[in-house]
C-alpha cells in the first residue's frame, strides 16, 4: 500500500531547495505520487550555521550532511537530498546513498568584476574560493594571483565580487545554471583545463537502506550513466581516504561504451601535482577509479595528507 506522503529533507539554501524541488519533480514524473504528496523540509547544518570558516577547519564536508542524515535515521524524513560534492566518500551506516539524478553541467566557471577572463586578470589580483583543489588548480595557471577565502551562497559570493572584496571567484557551473545566473558568467573551464570536485553537478538522493518502498522509488528516477561515473570518481576519494581539505579532482565520463577518468592529486602545500588519466570498458566502472586512487596514492608518497 501506498504510503500517503514523502518528505525530502533539504539544506535551506536557495540552491539547494532547487535541487530539492528536481527530485520532487523527478518523483511525480515517473510514479503515482502528486505534487501535494510530497512535502520539502528545511533543515538547517552545522555547514550553513559556519560561514566565515574552511570546513577543514570545523569538521570537513560532513558538516553539510549530519543533521539531514540524522533526520533520515530518526524517519524524520524519507529522503535527503544532496549536493554529491558536499559528501563525505565513506556512506553513513544503515543508509543508502546510491541514487542519483542525471549529471548537471561539472564544469568550473569564473565571474569577475570587470569580465576579465582569468590570464587577463591583472597580477597579484585576489580569487574567493574555499576550495584548496581550486586554489592549486588557478596557481597552475596564474601563480601570480592571490586567494583568499570565501563561503556563503552563490548570492552571497555574488555579492561579496561587486562589493569590491574580491576580483574574481570560481564556482561550480551547475549551481549558477539551476538559480539562472548564467549571464554572471565570465569564463567556463573545459574539465582538462580545471577538474572539478568528485561528484560536482551530481544530485545525490539517500534513503535509509531498509526503507523498501522508497528504495524502489529512487531507483526508477536515478540516472544508471550518472551513477557508473560517480562510483568511479568516489573510489579514488576512498582509496586516497582523504577529508575536504585533500586537494584531489577527478571526472568520469562515458563515450561508446568506453568509460575514462580523469583525476588529479596536489600536495597539501600545492607545490607537487600528480595525474593520472584511463580509459576502459565500460563495464569496469567500479575498478577504474581504484586503480586510479592506488596509482595517486604512490605517487604523492603521502604527501597529500597532514
Amino acid at each position: 500500500m501506498k504510503k500517503e506522503k514523502i518528505i525530502i529533507g533539504s539544506r535551506g539554501s536557495k540552491l539547494a531547495l532547487n535541487y530539492a524541488q528536481n527530485v520532487k519533480n523527478q518523483i511525480i514524473k515517473h510514479s503515482e505520487y502528486r505534487e501535494n504528496q510530497i512535502i520539502i523540509k528545511k533543515i538547517v547544518t552545522k555547514g550553513d550555521q559556519a560561514k566565515d570558516t574552511r570546513l577543514s577547519e570545523i569538521g570537513g564536508k560532513g558538516l553539510f550532511s549530519k543533521n539531514i542524515e540524522k533526520e533520515l535515521i530518526d524517519s524524520n524524513i524519507d529522503i535527503a537530498v544532496h549536493a554529491l560534492k558536499d559528501m563525505p566518500a565513506i556512506e553513513t551506516k544503515g543508509l543508502f546513498a546510491g541514487f542519483f539524478l542525471k549529471r548537471n553541467d561539472p564544469r568550473e566557471i569564473l565571474i569577475s568584476t570587470k569580465k576579465k577572463k582569468l590570464r587577463d586578470l591583472k597580477p597579484r589580483s585576489i580569487i574567493g574560493t574555499s576550495s584548496l583543489r581550486r586554489e592549486y588548480q588557478i596557481k597552475k595557471i596564474r601563480n601570480d594571483i592571490s586567494c583568499k577565502l570565501i563561503r556563503g551562497n552563490i548570492d552571497t559570493r555574488i555579492k561579496k565580487l561587486k562589493d569590491k572584496s574580491y576580483d574574481a571567484i570560481i564556482l561550480a557551473s551547475a549551481g549558477l545554471k539551476s538559480l539562472k545566473l548564467e549571464k554572471e558568467i565570465t569564463q567556463v573551464f573545459p574539465v582538462n583545463e580545471i577538474i572539478p570536485s568528485v561528484g560536482q553537478g551530481v544530485i545525490l538522493m539517500q534513503c535509509r537502506e531498509d526503507d523498501t518502498r522508497i528504495l524502489k522509488l529512487l531507483n526508477s528516477v536515478s540516472d544508471s550513466d550518472t551513477y557508473k561515473c560517480v562510483t568511479a570518481e568516489r573510489d579514488v576519494l576512498k582509496i586516497l581516504d582523504g577529508d575536504c581539505e585533500t586537494a584531489v579532482g577527478a571526472h568520469a565520463f562515458l563515450k561508446d561504451n568506453k568509460i575514462t577518468l580523469n583525476a588529479e592529486l596536489f600536495s597539501l602545500d600545492g607545490k607537487n601535482r600528480f595525474f593520472k588519466k584511463i580509459t576502459k570498458n565500460e563495464k569496469n566502472f567500479d575498478k577504474i577509479g581504484l586503480e586510479i586512487g592506488k596509482i595517486l596514492k604512490k605517487k604523492s608518497k603521502g604527501s597529500y595528507k597532514k
